[in-house]
C-alpha cells in the first residue's frame, strides 16, 4: 500500500518559525513532525508519496536516505492551491486504495493500523470546541454524511483529523475552489459520500499543529510517551524529580534543580544553580546559564539563555542568543487569555499562559522584557532594556 503526506504548506500560523524551514521539519523530542510520522507508517506503506512545495528542497536534504524500507516518492506542488490540488497531484501515483495524512499533525501507529482496516474511513477524534476543526456528521447508521469546516455552532463533537484510507477513483469527482480560493481536499470526501459508504474510525490520539502554541500541547503529550534516560552527567549538588531524558555530552552542574518531565539533548550545558520546571525541551548545544529559570517551554538547538533570565511557555527556535536578564511575561495582569497576531488578525491563543515565539537566529540584549503573545521575526535583536510591546519584525 501506499500513502500521500501533504507537506507543501507555507505554515503561515507558525511563523515566525516557519520563515526559515518548513513545518514539517518542526521538532518535538528529538524528531521532526514528518520524522515521527514516517515512523508510525512503518510495516503499514512500502512507499509514501511526499507532496512537497513551500522550501521542498530542505525537506528532500533532510530525509535523504534514512528510511530505506520506505520508498519516498517527491511531488511538488509549485503553486499552494490546496490540498485538494495537492492530493490530485500525488495521485497519479496511486493503484487503488491509498491512505492520506496531513504533513503537520502527529499521527499514530496504532490508529493508522485501525484505519488501514477499514475500508473506505477517515480517522476522527471527539472534542469539546467541533468549531476549530471540521465537524463530522453522521448517518444514522454510524456512517458519514457530511463535513462541515469550523462551524459556527456545536453540530457534532467528532472532528476530521485530516487521515484517510479511500480508493483513488474518489478523483473523479470535480470539486471548487473554496472560500479561501483553494480546492479543498474534504470537498472530495462530501462528494463521494453523497454516493458510497464512508465510514468513521475514532481515536484517542492525535494532535493537531496549528499554531505554535500547538507545539508546547504536542511537547506536553510526546513527554508521556517516552522513559527516563540519562547518558549525560549530573553533577553532586543538582537536584532532579521527576522525568529526565538527558543526551550524551550534556552537563548539569550543581545547585541546578529540575522538575521533570524535561528533554535535554545532547551536548548542552546547564546551570549551575538554574530551575527547569515541568514540560520543557531543550535542544543539542544549548547553553542554560547561572540562575535562570525555564518552564513548559521549546528551546531548539544552539541556543543560549543567559544567566538571571526567564523563559516561560515560549517557543525560542534554533541559533538564538538570549542576553543577561532577558525577561519573558506569559500572564496578563488582568488575567485573560493570552491573544497574539498571526497574518494581520489577533488571534486568541485560548491559553491563560503564553510567552513568546522567536525566529531562528534572534537576539536579545540584556535586560530586554517581552510582553505576552509578542513574536520577534529571524534574525532580529533588542537593544538592552528594550520592552517589546508588539511583534519585531
Amino acid at each position: 500500500m501506499r500513502a500521500i503526506i501533504l507537506a507543501a504548506g507555507n505554515g503561515v500560523r507558525l511563523q515566525p518559525l516557519t520563515l526559515t524551514q518548513p513545518k514539517p521539519l518542526l521538532k518535538i523530542l528529538d524528531k521532526s513532525i514528518l520524522d515521527h510520522n514516517l515512523e508510525q507508517l512503518r510495516g503499514i506503506v512500502k512507499e509514501v508519496i511526499l507532496v512537497v512545495g513551500y522550501k521542498g528542497e530542505m525537506i528532500q536534504k533532510y530525509i535523504g536516505k534514512k528510511y530505506k524500507e520506505i520508498n519516498i516518492r517527491y511531488v511538488w506542488q509549485r503553486k499552494p492551491q490546496g490540498t485538494g490540488e495537492a492530493a490530485k497531484l500525488a495521485s497519479k501515483y496511486i493503484k487503488d486504495r491509498f491512505l492520506l495524512l496531513n504533513g503537520d499533525d502527529f499521527y499514530f501507529k496504532k490508529d493508522l493500523k485501525k484505519l488501514a482496516k477499514r475500508f473506505p474511513a477517515i480517522l476522527t477524534k471527539k472534542v469539546e470546541d467541533p468549531r476549530n476543526f471540521a465537524a463530522v456528521i453522521l448517518k444514522k447508521n454510524g456512517q458519514i454524511k457530511d463535513i462541515i469546516e469550523k462551524p459556527e455552532k456545536k453540530i457534532s463533537d467528532l472532528a476530521n483529523i485530516g487521515a484517510y484510507y479511500l480508493p483513488k477513483e474518489i478523483f473523479k469527482y470535480k470539486i471548487s475552489k473554496s472560500k479561501r480560493g483553494e480546492y479543498e481536499f474534504p470537498d472530495y470526501l462530501r462528494q463521494f459520500a453523497k454516493n458510497h459508504n464512508l465510514f468513521c474510525v475514532e481515536v484517542n490520539d492525535w494532535v493537531p499543529v496549528s499554531y505554535s502554541w500547538n507545539l508546547l500541547d504536542a511537547l506536553e503529550f510526546l513527554l508521556q510517551r517516552v522513559k527516563s534516560k540519562k547518558e549525560g552527567r549530573i553533577e553532586k549538588g543538582a537536584t532532579i524529580k521527576g522525568k529526565l531524558i538527558l543526551g550524551k555530552g550534556s552537563v548539569i552542574r550543581a545547585g541546578t534543580y529540575i522538575l521533570g518531565p524535561v528533554f535535554i539533548g545532547k551536548n548542552c550545558v546547564i546551570g549551575p544553580n538554574c530551575f527547569i520546571r515541568g514540560n520543557t525541551m531543550i535542544g543539542d548545544n544549548c547553553r542554560i546559564g547561572q540562575a535562570v529559570e525555564i518552564k513548559n517551554s521549546i528551546i531548539y538547538e544552539n541556543t543560549n539563555v543567559a544567566h538571571l533570565s526567564y523563559v516561560g511557555d515560549s517557543i525560542i527556535d534554533k541559533n538564538c542568543n538570549l542576553g543577561a536578564g532577558t525577561i519573558v511575561a506569559n500572564l496578563r495582569h488582568d488575567n485573560a487569555s493570552v491573544k497574539t497576531m498571526i497574518n494581520g488578525k489577533l488571534i486568541d491563543t485560548k491559553r491563560r499562559k503564553f510567552g513568546t515565539v522567536f525566529g531562528e537566529g534572534v537576539k536579545t540584549g540584556i535586560g530586554t522584557l517581552i510582553y505576552p503573545g509578542r513574536k520577534i521575526w529571524p534574525n532580529k535583536t533588542t537593544l538592552p532594556g528594550e520592552r517589546v510591546i508588539k511583534d519585531i519584525k
